[in-house]
C-alpha cells in the first residue's frame, strides 16, 4: 500500500491486522522535502512559531534558544510520554502508526521523509511500540499514546517483542535500525494528531459491518426456530419507509428464509418486535455504522498537526488535532451497537423461556424438565453483557475536564469513547454468539432439515461444531467454539456464510 493516496477503514485494518507492506512514493518524498524547506527557514529566521521555537501548551510564550531546539523535540516525546493501563492490542498499534504516517505525508507538517520512511520501516519489519491505553484527553491530540508509539524512533522507550515491553533501543539494535535524531517541529508533528482514537474507531466500524451482516444471519436461524413470520419483511413494506439499512436488511432476510418448510401458526397475526422489527432496529444500527465510517474516512484522510506549515511559508496554528468529531462518532456507535446488543438479548430470551419459545423444551433442556436446565444461564451472560454495555455507552465527549493550565480549556475525551466502543464491540461478539450457539441448537429441536436452505446450510455448519447431549453437560468447550467463529468472523480471518 503507497503512503500518499487515498486511505479507507478497510485499509487500516490491512495494514494493523493483516500487516500488508507500505511504501511511499517519490512524489510524497517530494511533498515531504518541501514542507521541510519551510521548517528549516523560519529556524533560520528566528520569527516565533509554536512548537518549532517555543514552548508548548501554556508555555507557548517561552521562547527556546537556537542551540536548543532539538532538545525541545527529544523532551517533547519523553515528558508527554505519560500514558498508564494495559497496553494497545499490536494491531491498534500499528493502525495508530500507519494513520499518522499517512497524515505526515499530506506535506503539511514540515517533517523530513526519513521520519515517514523510518515509520514504514517499523511497520514493515514488524516493530511495535508498547503503548499504554489510557492517558489521552483527545484534544491536542493522543498526546500520551501517540508519545509513547514515537519514542521507539529514537532508540527510547519500549517496544513489544513476544508479547512483551522490552526497551526499544535492544530491538532496534538486534535488526540494524538506527536510533532517529528528531528535528525541529518533528517531535510535535508525531504528538499532534487523533490517531490512537481514529486507529480504534476505524478498526471497530470495519469489524462491526461485519457483524452486522453475521448478526442477520444468525437472527435468521432465531427467526425460523421461533416461526416467525415473513410477510413483515416483504420488501412492498419496506419501499414505504426508504431507509437505506432497513431495506438492505429487510432484502437480506426475505432472501436468507426464502424457501422454509418449517410449520408456521396460522392463528398467530403477528410476531413480536424482536422477530418483526429487526430491519428497523438492525437497519438503524447499519445506518449509524455507515455514517460513522464516512466521518472516520474523512478524519484519517486529514492533517490534523499543529501548526500546520503551508507551501507559501506560513505556519498557522489551529486546532486540528481537537478530537470532537471522532468522539462524537464513537459515542454515537456506541448507543446503535448497545442496542443491538439488547435487542439479541431480548431474542435470546424468546427462544429459551418456555412462555415465549414456541414449544421448544423450556431452557431447550435435554431430557427432564428441572432435572436439567439446559442453556438457562447463557440468557444470564447475555444479559449481564448488555448490563455492561448500557453503561459503557453513556457518553464520554459529553465530559470535558480543562488542561494544561487552562490553555486547552475544552476536551473530547475521544480516546476514552473510542476505548468504550471498542469493549462494547467485545461484548456483543460474546452475546451473538450465545444467539448463534442456542438458535442452532433451538432449531435443530425445531428440525433443520425443513428450514429454509441457507438458514439450514448455515446452522448445519455451528451444529458441527457443538454436540447434542441428552442432558445437562459442560457447554463451555462448545460456547469457546462458536465464539471464535463469530470472532473469526468479524475480524475478516473467516468468511461470512
Amino acid at each position: 500500500m503507497e503512503i500518499g493516496t487515498h486511505v479507507s477503514v478497510e485499509d487500516v485494518v490491512s495494514v494493523g491486522r493483516f500487516k500488508e507492506r507500505v511504501e511511499i512514493s517519490e512524489e510524497t518524498r517530494k511533498k515531504l522535502e518541501e514542507s521541510r524547506k519551510v521548517v528549516d527557514r523560519i529556524v533560520n529566521s528566528g520569527e516565533a512559531v509554536y512548537g518549532i521555537n517555543t514552548g508548548l501548551g501554556a508555555l507557548a510564550n517561552v521562547r527556546i534558544s537556537h542551540e536548543k531546539l532539538k532538545d525541545l523535540q527529544r523532551n517533547l516525546l519523553l515528558s508527554h510520554a505519560a500514558g498508564y493501563g494495559k497496553p494497545l492490542d499490536e494491531e491498534i498499534v500499528r493502525g495508530m502508526m500507519f494513520l499518522r504516517a499517512v497524515s505526515l505525508s499530506k506535506g503539511f507538517s514540515g517533517v523530513r521523509p526519513v521520519v515517514v520512511e523510518r515509520i514504514i520501516d517499523f511497520l514493515n519489519r514488524g516493530v511495535v511500540p508498547y503503548v499504554p491505553s489510557h492517558g489521552s484527553v483527545g484534544a491536542s491530540g493522543d498526546l500520551a499514546p501517540l508519545a509513547h508509539t514515537f519514542l521507539p524512533l529514537m532508540g527510547m522507550g519500549y517496544v513489544l517483542k513476544d508479547g512483551k515491553a522490552v526497551p526499544s533501543g535492544e530491538v532496534l539494535k538486534e535488526i540494524g535500525i538506527p536510533p532517529l535524531e528528531l528535528r525541529e517541529k518533528e517531535g510535535l508533528a508525531l504528538v499532534n494528531g487523533t490517531q490512537a482514537m481514529s486507529s480504534l474507531v476505524s478498526f471497530v466500524i470495519r469489524d462491526s459491518i461485519r457483524l452486522i451482516k453475521l448478526a442477520t444471519l444468525v437472527f435468521s436461524i432465531s427467526f425460523e426456530a421461533l416461526r416467525g413470520r415473513r410477510d413483515a419483511f416483504d420488501p412492498r413494506v419496506h419501499s414505504l419507509r426508504p431507509h437505506p439499512g432497513q431495506m438492505e436488511i429487510a432484502k437480506a432476510v426475505w432472501e436468507l428464509t426464502k424457501g422454509s418448510e418449517i410449520e408456521r401458526d396460522e392463528n398467530k397475526v403477528q410476531d413480536a418486535y424482536t422477530l418483526r422489527t429487526v430491519p428497523q432496529v438492525y437497519g438503524a444500527v447499519l445506518d449509524t455504522i455507515n455514517y460513522a465510517k464516512e466521518i472516520m474516512e474523512r478524519e484519517i484522510n486529514s492533517v490534523t498537526d499543529n501548526p500546520i506549515v503551508f507551501p507559501e511559508g506560513d505556519a498557522i496554528s489551529g486546532g486540528n488535532f481537537h478530537g470532537e468529531p471522532v468522539a462524537l462518532v464513537a459515542d454515537f456507535l456506541a448507543i446503535a451497537l448497545t442496542d443491538l446488543g439488547n435487542m439479541i438479548e431480548r431474542r435470546i430470551d424468546r427462544i429459551l423461556n418456555p412462555k415465549t419459545n414456541e414449544g421448544l423444551p423450556a431452557f431447550l433442556s435435554f431430557g427432564e424438565e428441572g432435572l436439567n436446565s439446559g442453556y438457562m444461564l447463557y440468557q444470564y451472560t447475555a444479559a449481564s453483557l448488555c448490563n455492561e454495555n448500557k453503561v459503557l455507552s453513556s457518553p464520554a465527549s459529553s465530559d470535558t475536564i480543562p488542561t494544561s493550565a487552562y490553555q486547552e480549556d475544552h476536551v473530547s475525551m475521544g480516546m476514552n469513547s473510542a476505548l468504550k466502543l471498542k469493549k462494547i464491540l467485545e461484548n456483543l461478539e460474546t452475546i451473538l454468539a450465545i444467539e448463534l450457539m442456542i438458535s442452532s441448537v433451538a432449531l435443530k429441536m425445531r428440525g433443520v432439515e425443513r428450514s429454509a436452505p441457507k438458514v439450514r446450510d448455515f446452522a448445519s455448519k455451528i451444529l458441527d461444531l457443538i454436540k447434542i447431549p441428552d442432558r445437562d453437560d459442560f457447554f463451555w468447550e462448545d460456547f469457546q467454539k462458536v465464539l471464535s467463529f463469530v470472532k473469526n468472523t468479524v475480524e475478516g480471518k473467516e468468511k461470512i456464510a
